[in-house]
């Protein structure tokens, strides 16, 4: 069963960082684009970031493009993101997903198949 769970939201002030992790299991780690969703109440799903894990390619969406930065540790099963330069609108629950294949706009648009529970960011002003 494929199982993703996130660690490391909390409490931050504006301008500041915090470092998200996603620990994999389940499936074959190097076959799954990994991804991180954020959703803030009454607002819609947003894709920030995807990395294929064979390879290392990612993507960005424009709102934290050069303050966000996805890496994967692939002998840890682990994906992390950076979050630098933190703004009360990155405040959400962000979430760690996963597909078979490789990252692409059209899953960090549409979303993929397996999801973990989520943590909470909160940036204060």
């Amino acid at each position: 069963e494929v199982q993703l769970v996130e660690s490391g939201g909390g409490l931050v002030q504006a301008g500041g960082s915090l470092r998200l992790s996603c620990a994999a299991s389940g499936f074959t780690f190097d076959d799954y684009a990994i991804g991180w969703f954020r959703q803030a109440p009454g607002k819609e799903r947003e894709g920030v970031s995807c990395i294929s894990s064979s390879d290392g390619s990612s993507y960005y969406a424009d709102s934290v493009k050069g303050r966000f930065t996805i890496s994967s540790d692939n002998a840890k099963n682990t994906v992390y993101l950076q979050m630098n330069s933190l703004k009360p609108g990155d405040t959400a629950v962000y979430y760690c997903a996963a597909e078979f294949g490789p990252c692409d706009y059209y899953r960090l648009y549409y979303g993929m198949d397996n999801w973990g529970k989520g943590t909470l960011v909160t940036v204060s002003s």
